[in-house]
């Protein structure tokens, strides 16, 4: 069932969805650009999947605000698993979104903070969404009647743009390899119809789309706390995140995001072509 929150519920929860981005950029900057490198553990086999000290305390620190402040929720982290809740509501969190190049001393990774309905297994719907930018100083917010950017530059709304053809677009993935090689030709030839596709940056390309500045995000293989806080914050935007079928992503998996419905049809369409 579709969760309603009064006003004041809305403004408690907007207020800890802060206070976990404020505190998740103290322990991410603690070890970034570390003096002789960041020694991290692969989480995988068949792949480099890096954890650090800096995920780990960044969530640990978010997860004692929600355990004292939120007791009720629950809570879905790439690092320490889940916690189910009894409010019908789950704080999903990504302490690091980059870890790569978060390693590499590269600016553009980011912590994600998503509060959403609960679901099975997964979260479910997403209300509430923050894309932080430690090392920038620009934060991302969406939903629950916000959809703004605060960083260098001030105070901004968001919004993302009109762009109708494929011809004029800009499409963003976090790497040329994307997902399994059936999927890597379907986004090949999405990005051969572009005018411009670009790569890295991980979660800042989902809040390029609804800061305005460009179309398209295509990714396969994702986890629930890689998409939650984005499809959030495009959503707020005016943008749209889906599958590449059309269905919910907040599961993961593909991931399809575009700055408009128009836009977004058409892409999906060369993806299943």
């Amino acid at each position: 069932m579709s969760q309603v929150l009064s006003a004041a519920e809305k403004a408690e929860v907007i207020e800890i969805a802060q206070e976990l981005a404020d505190v998740a950029r103290i322990e991410t900057l603690r070890h970034f650009r570390a003096d002789g490198g960041l020694d991290a553990e692969n989480k995988e086999v068949a792949r480099f999947d890096p954890v650090t000290v800096a995920d780990r305390a960044a969530e640990a620190a978010m997860r004692e605000i929600l355990v004292r402040r939120r007791p009720q929720d629950g809570i879905y982290g790439e690092e320490f698993g889940i916690e189910r809740g009894r409010s019908g509501l789950t704080w999903v969190l990504d302490p690091i979104d980059g870890t790569r190049g978060y390693m590499s001393g590269t600016p553009t990774w980011g912590v994600l903070i998503a509060l959403a309905e609960e679901g099975e297994g997964a979260p479910g719907a997403p209300l509430l969404g923050v894309i932080d930018q430690p090392y920038i100083g620009e934060r991302f917010i969406g939903g629950l009647g916000l959809a703004q950017s605060i960083g260098p530059m001030g105070e901004r709304a968001l919004k993302a743009r009109a762009t109708r053809a494929l011809s004029q677009a800009t499409l963003f993935s976090t790497f040329p390899e994307v997902g399994t090689p059936e999927e890597g030709a379907a986004f090949a030839q999405l990005s051969r119809q572009v005018r411009l596709t670009r790569y890295g940056t991980d979660c800042y390309a989902y809040a390029l789309i609804a800061a305005g500045q460009i179309d398209l995000v295509v990714e396969a293989g994702l986890q629930p706390y890689d998409v939650q806080a984005p499809i959030a914050v495009i959503e707020a935007a005016g943008g749209i995140v889906t599958n590449w079928q059309g269905g919910p992503a907040w599961a993961g998996g593909q991931v399809l995001a575009a700055a408009n419905a128009e836009l977004h049809a058409t892409a999906m369409a060369v993806l299943n072509g």
